[in-house]
């Protein structure tokens, strides 16, 4: 099933999010208060709203209670920031992800109710998209331009079932290095041991097979 996401304000970060969210088969609503700019990015999302998201009868009237995911991408705008996280929690959001432009800012965000605060140094558009976009990806790097590394949760269906089982590398192309019930440390994997609902995975994969983790 694809996912709905609402991203607030396009900036550079948030035209990027979108974007790359849009090209994967996300349903996305762009919001921005730059009426210009909405216009000349409405082919790149599924719908594009132009509203004030510092007040919040336009914020409220949006509709994200529809979204599964919302994104706040005013990393300096805190006031905007805090309204569409506190009209989004009230609508009963699942998830609400806030990007932030300081260390004093992510807490305050965090305090009014962001689920996640993104990293505008460390996090590009892309990167977010791809870890919002999958059911199972918890973080992801790039070693280069081909290999990525992947923080995960397994899939449901790997639940009770061990990698000697499963042949990940051999059905999948994906390779499984180290593994941890939620919790405890990292550790090299045990290929006999049965995933649970708390195992996290680190894998390794190659560009072409990203797009079938969705």
């Amino acid at each position: 099933m694809k996912k709905s996401v609402a991203v607030l304000g396009l900036g550079k970060y948030g035209k990027s999010l979108c974007e790359t969210l849009y090209h994967h088969g996300a349903d996305v609503l762009a919001v921005d208060s730059n009426e210009e700019l909405i216009n000349e990015f409405s082919g790149h999302c599924t719908s594009a709203v132009c509203a004030n998201l510092t007040n919040e009868d336009e914020v409220a009237a949006l509709g994200l209670k529809n979204m599964d995911i919302v994104v706040t991408a005013m990393g300096r705008n805190l006031a905007a920031s805090i309204m569409s996280i506190a009209v989004a929690k009230e609508q009963g959001v699942p998830l609400v992800i806030a990007k932030s432009s300081s260390d004093r800012m992510a807490a305050i965000l965090k305090k009014v109710g962001a689920d996640k605060v993104l990293d505008p140094e460390g996090e590009g558009g892309t990167r977010s998209a791809r870890i919002l976009i999958s059911n199972s990806f918890k973080d992801y790097f790039e070693l280069d331009d081909n290999m990525y590394m992947i923080e995960m949760e397994p899939k449901k269906d790997w639940i009770g079932k061990n990698l000697i089982q499963l042949e990940l590398r051999k059905k999948l192309n994906l390779n499984i290095v180290a593994m941890k019930e939620k919790g405890e440390k990292w550790h090299f994997v045990d290929p006999g041991k049965a995933f649970t609902q708390d195992t996290l995975l680190i894998a390794v994969m190659e560009k072409k097979d990203l797009n079938r983790w969705k």
